[in-house]
């Protein structure tokens, strides 16, 4: 069910389409949870932020407890948000380094101190 709910409707064989259709039919919770997730999905992979807000609206006004939490959550840093899901930029590169280094560092643990971390990420191994 979440695979079909998360995935993009096109994607879906025919099958999968009927049944994920027979459900929503009888579960208007997930019908609507459904909705805002692909809305959501459609703001992000289509960089449009603008609608946010209306977003945060209709969250709102439906009774999916879960999702108020994400709305509020959102609310507290609305500003950022936007911006993630308006702008081109990202820092995916500084998280790849960090994750790496991380990585390095559980490897090494309690067998050697900085300067050999220093040394292994510098050399990139």
């Amino acid at each position: 069910m979440t695979r079909w709910i998360l995935s993009r409707p096109e994607t879906l064989t025919e099958i999968e389409q009927l049944r994920l259709k027979a459900v929503l039919a009888n579960c208007p919770e997930l019908d609507a949870l459904t909705g805002h997730v692909r809305s959501f999905a459609q703001m992000l992979t289509e960089r449009q932020g603008e609608r946010l807000t209306q977003w945060l609206d209709a969250v709102r006004q439906d009774d999916l407890p879960s999702l108020h939490t994400l709305a509020a959550g959102i609310d507290r840093d609305r500003d950022a948000v936007i911006a993630g899901l308006t702008l081109p930029w990202n820092s995916v590169v500084v998280e790849g380094h960090v994750n790496t280094i991380k990585m390095l560092k559980r490897q090494m643990l309690g067998r050697a101190g900085f300067s050999l971390l220093r040394k292994r990420v510098w050399l990139g191994t």
